[in-house]
């Protein structure tokens, strides 16, 4: 692998180690001691987010407070006497706002009188963030019988070590770090970066500590016999004296601000109470995820590895959520808009009319140490781009957004039809510009996520198949656009060019005697005849044959991808295959929807259902909160799902999975332009007899749609309220 471009030494990782599977990063950081995020509980407020532990302490690896992909909190420990409590529990709020871990002492010796024994002191820790600042209480209650003195202690640090840092990179020079500075109440710490931003971050109490120091501050606190002692703590870039007032007015402009971000959209609730939770945490890890940008709404991809804009993510999830609430893909479409590549650059893998695929904020890409302040290195996401623009302006009617977007979307289609050229064969392919790029660039850009059959890495230029799914689709979406504007002359060119690429992907891509398509074609030109869950996306875009269609369906659900949990992203029989890995057989919530929404075009609802049941069951087994991605092994009765050890949690295309395997399952399809809603052959998920889809838009008017199901069948209509507001057709 080829080693970071500038001032990393050839100690550092190699940029797809250190970028891609964080597995690969943290192990070279802490073997002893991985991330395991299904016991890890993330908050996030717009561009600062923190992960922690059940006890709430931040310990090293990947942990920490982060805020502009900087860490400005690396260490923070809770001991009670020189010990460690023991946990009783810890859960986040169902919006999402607060963590709280419920605490005990473990027996004490008491430096005035006989040794606590366990059990008698509660410790209860609440957090959340808000605009940049981490606010914390700590509340002691005494039920010991008699009065305490409780000696409390927490340990912290401060390293403003770079995300990138943190999975792993090694950096030839850093900034200036200063000696922290106290005061009574706080202290403070200070870096200067190379970018010439000067980074502060201040740990304040409502108390001045008996003893503060750069590691630690210690309390002394009495607490008498059933009585309550509560101590609150900030941590952000300025100094301000922690309190009550201070903590619950900011709690409650954390909890509108969210509340206001979930109501954005329909809603669903079902017959299912469990069904509902799983509905409810999904909805509420969308709007954690999603920050308010100038131009609109944008989710975020993940924490903590993704928590910034990346194209991909998030055209990915502005689809899943498109039926519910369309400003979302709008959000998204004009941020990617004012980010399109005007220029070609290698380094950053840029070109004219090309759509980004990822943006950060930290000292080494401003630096220029790595590419991403602003990469353009996915070949996936401006035909995905466009796919949307094309999506959602069927969705709701909204021709004026889309003249808007009119000159971006041109800009995009000619650099797709310009790379296009580049190639024999007219496929839209890869090759990165500079080594300081991602060597693989569709969404499956791990360094050995594309190989022949034999195991062989292929040469590039690489034309993935889904990709050219994209493309087929973008121009089909453009096609419609052109002709609903009177551009009938770009509308034939458009549509013509999808048709070239539709029989060009069945000539090239298609394996007779496997009855599937191959993961790749490299750059001599040999398909790479790998059973991948890639080919699903074919499906999604609706560019197969029927009996094409029906012969990849039986694969994708055969026991070599399907393992009752989901489908695979690689088959267990491929050279390659490990279960364990991140891109090559292991499970994606997002690669499952993705080929049951493909599914369902294609008539298959009844399979789908089955999909929805075991994403459902495995999101029961991870606490209703889907992550990135988690094991393949084949599902064993009474086993639960495997997870992987450094996946993302919460993760916004994993979250958004849900509503695209349950619009799948009810065969729901809004028609902007028409003003109507379409339901083709409807299933509801199994053990749920009713749903309602609340307030979904529909043109000008906002109408209720309700699901029954009528012993062997399901039966839908409007509302009463609604009859008559917008036409609903049904088809069996």
């Amino acid at each position: 692998m080829n080693e970071l471009a500038q001032n990393i030494p050839p100690a550092g990782l190699s940029l797809d180690e250190q970028r891609l599977d964080p597995a690969v990063a943290l192990s070279s950081i802490d073997e002893s001691a991985p991330r395991e995020p299904h016991r890890q509980f993330a908050l996030k407020h717009e561009d600062c987010f923190i992960v922690s532990d059940a006890y709430g302490d931040i310990r090293g690896s990947g942990d920490g407070l982060f805020r502009d992909d900087t860490r400005v909190l690396s260490h923070f420990r809770l001991l009670i006497g020189d010990r460690t409590p023991s946990l009783l529990g810890a859960s986040l709020s169902q919006d999402n706002i607060l963590f709280t871990a419920n605490l005990t002492n473990l027996p004490l010796k008491l430096p005035d009188g006989p040794e606590l024994r366990q059990g008698v002191l509660h410790i209860e820790r609440t957090r959340f963030l808000w605009q940049e600042r981490m606010y914390e209480r700590l509340t002691l209650s005494n039920y010991s019988g008699r009065p305490l003195r409780i000696s409390l202690r927490l340990e912290f640090d401060v390293d403003f070590r770079d995300m990138f840092e943190v999975r792993g990179s090694t950096r030839s020079r850093r900034g200036r770090s200063y000696d922290a500075e106290t005061v009574p109440d706080a202290i403070t710490f200070r870096y200067d970066g190379l970018d010439e931003v000067v980074r502060h971050s201040v740990v304040a109490f409502s108390r001045s500590p008996d003893d503060l120091s750069r590691a630690h501050a210690e309390f002394s606190v009495p607490v008498a016999h059933r009585a309550q002692e509560v101590l609150y703590i900030e941590v952000g870039k300025e100094h301000a004296v922690p309190d009550r007032e201070r903590f619950r007015a900011a709690a409650a402009r954390a909890r509108w601000a969210m509340r206001t971000k979930r109501r954005l959209g329909a809603t669903v609730h079902s017959s299912g109470r469990v069904f509902n939770d799983w509905l409810t945490r999904t909805r509420a890890d969308i709007a954690l995820l999603t920050t308010d940008l100038a131009t609109g709404p944008y989710p975020y991809a993940g924490i903590p590895w993704f928590s910034t804009a990346f194209g991909r993510d998030g055209v990915i999830s502005a689809l899943q959520m498109l039926w519910l609430n369309p400003g979302l893909a709008r959000g998204v479409l004009a941020f990617l808009a004012i980010h399109q590549a005007t220029e070609t650059a290698p380094f950053s893998d840029s070109e004219p009319g090309k759509i980004m695929h990822e943006t950060r904020k930290g000292e080494m890409a401003v630096m220029r140490e790595l590419p991403f302040a602003r990469y353009y290195g996915g070949v996936d996401t401006t035909p995905l781009y466009i796919y949307l623009a094309a999506s959602y302006a069927e969705r709701t009617g909204d021709l004026a957004f889309a003249d808007r977007m009119w000159a971006s979307l041109c800009a995009a289609a000619g650099w797709i039809e310009e790379a296009c050229a580049r190639n024999a064969e007219g496929f839209l392919t890869y090759k990165r510009a500079a080594d300081s790029g991602l060597s693989n660039q569709g969404w499956k850009d791990s360094a050995d996520a594309i190989f022949h059959a034999d195991g062989r890495i292929p040469p590039g230029p690489i034309a993935l198949v889904e990709v050219q799914g994209y493309v087929f689709a973008a121009f089909q979406g453009l096609a419609g656009l052109a002709t609903l504007r009177g551009e009938e002359e770009r509308a034939a060119h458009w549509q013509g060019l999808a048709e070239k690429m539709r029989v060009a992907v069945e000539d090239r891509f298609w394996m007779e005697e496997q009855g599937h398509y191959a993961l790749a074609i490299d750059g001599d030109g040999l398909p790479c005849e790998v059973r991948a869950s890639n080919a699903g996306h074919l499906l999604y875009v609706g560019l197969p044959s029927r009996e094409r269609a029906a012969r990849l369906s039986e694969q994708l659900l055969a026991g070599s991808l399907h393992t009752g949990w989901g489908i695979r992203t690689l088959a267990e029989s491929e050279l390659p295959f490990n279960p364990m890995s991140y891109h090559n057989g292991s499970i994606w919530p997002h690669d499952t929807a993705i080929c049951a929404a493909g599914l369902a075009r294609y008539g298959d609802r009844d399979n789908v259902v089955k999909l929805m049941s075991g994403t459902f069951e495995a999101a029961v087994h991870f606490s209703m909160r889907l992550p990135e991605l988690f094991c393949g092994f084949t599902r064993l009765p009474g086993e639960a799902p495997v997870a992987y050890p450094v996946a993302c949690l919460p993760q916004a295309w994993s979250a958004g999975a849900a509503f695209m395997l349950l619009q799948a399952c009810l065969g729901l399809k809004v028609d902007g332009w028409k003003g109507e809603i379409e339901v083709t052959n409807p299933r509801l998920p199994i053990g749920i007899d009713n749903l309602a889809i609340r307030h979904i838009r529909v043109g000008d008017a906002s109408v209720d749609v309700v699901f029954e199901r009528v012993r062997d069948r399901v039966v839908c209509y409007l509302d009463r309220r609604h009859e008559g507001m917008a036409p609903l057709i049904v088809r069996s």
